[in-house]
């Protein structure tokens, strides 16, 4: 199969703390992380652009949800990396508030890709995160990110590090991701592929009622 082709992509939207989340048509996919996990090099990636997804300098500096629309047929969310440590206990608790009502509110949201730095344990924070997306009903795709960064050889033992932290069972799908060598990049196609045939398939369902 012909994998994802991008077209166009554009920031559509982008929602503050007290910002009303868009209802969309088209399905949407969301990505969180901590906040130097290199979620935006790896929208950045999937999106065939540089730098239409902001890196900041700054780690937990987005402290918005962000909308891109993609090939007007599918929206990557970004959600506001967590676990910045300099972030005031305030402002932590506000980025987790939109997190979570995003997960909890958003009617088209088809599947979560949470980022963990292949190179160590999973924190605190990304076993809640990962728990938060499960107490929503949806399974998780894990992205283990800066695959470059180890050695081929320790691969196996990394994956199975995150694993067992998080507590994922064994088909919980998880994915070695390289921003560097855009490793992993054909298998994430695949699935966001399905998830647009699966919209399609049903939208034409729907048509034919």
């Amino acid at each position: 199969m012909e994998n994802m082709i991008i077209k166009n992509v554009s920031l559509e939207t982008v929602c503050g703390i007290t910002s009303k989340l868009p209802v969309n048509k088209h399905p949407e996919v969301a990505f969180a992380g901590k906040s130097n996990v290199g979620k935006s090099s790896l929208i950045n990636a999937l999106m065939n652009r540089k730098a239409l997804a902001r890196t900041s300098s700054q780690p937990g500096k987005t402290q918005t949800i962000n909308y891109y629309n993609v090939n007007d047929a599918i929206y990557f969310v970004d959600l506001p990396g967590y676990g910045y440590a300099k972030a005031n206990e305030n402002v932590k608790a506000q980025w987790g508030k939109m997190i979570e009502d995003y997960l909890h509110k958003s009617k088209q949201l088809k599947t979560v890709f949470l980022l963990i730095d292949i190179r160590h344990a999973p924190s605190n924070n990304d076993c809640i995160m990962y728990d938060w997306i499960l107490n929503q009903g949806f399974r998780p795709v894990i992205i283990a990110t800066k695959l470059d960064k180890i050695n081929r050889s320790q691969l196996q033992k990394q994956l199975k590090l995150i694993r067992t932290t998080l507590g994922a069972d064994k088909d919980t799908i998880m994915i070695p991701f390289s921003a560097a060598t855009k490793q992993g990049r054909e298998e994430i196609y695949e699935l966001l592929d399905g998830i647009i045939e699966t919209q399609e398939q049903e939208a034409e369902g729907l048509e034919t009622l």
